[in-house]
């Protein structure tokens, strides 16, 4: 696939996430500064952009122990670049970077009608419960 892969977005990057962000059930809302403190907060950063513009295309991150548990977040795709192999190349990425690819266990979680897109890579469904306790100010 041809395509740029970078672990640091620069502010024009930055800027086309959050607006990726804005499209999704799943991030809409964040704000551009929550972004910017979650990128610099956020262990392994992957961006993917088109080689020639430089435009942010795809992105995932990565919160790990880098041992035992990697959590992948935020897998997105830029829809015109979706059903090109573009989250397959994400995800391999991912798996194959040289730390994350020793981590026991790569987890995510993703809503039921993504299932059939991550158990092909080896996920596979857990009977694990959720939790969530949500900051006071968050609304």
């Amino acid at each position: 696939m041809n395509i740029l892969i970078t672990e640091k977005l620069d502010e024009s990057q930055i800027q086309k996430l959050h607006l990726l962000y804005q499209n999704e059930w799943f991030t809409k809302g964040r704000t551009l500064e929550d972004v910017r403190v979650m990128l610099s907060k956020t262990d392994f950063v992957f961006g993917f952009c088109d080689p020639e513009s430089g435009e942010l295309v795809g992105f995932a991150r990565v919160i790990s122990d880098c041992v035992y548990k990697a959590f992948v977040f935020d897998v997105i795709v830029d829809p015109g670049y979706r059903s090109k192999g573009l989250g397959h190349f994400i995800m391999d990425t991912v798996f194959n970077h040289p730390t994350l690819a020793r981590v026991s266990h790569i987890e995510l979680y993703c809503p039921e009608p993504l299932v059939s897109f991550y158990e092909p890579m080896g996920f596979k469904t857990r009977t694990s419960l959720l939790l969530r306790r949500e900051a006071e100010n968050q609304g």
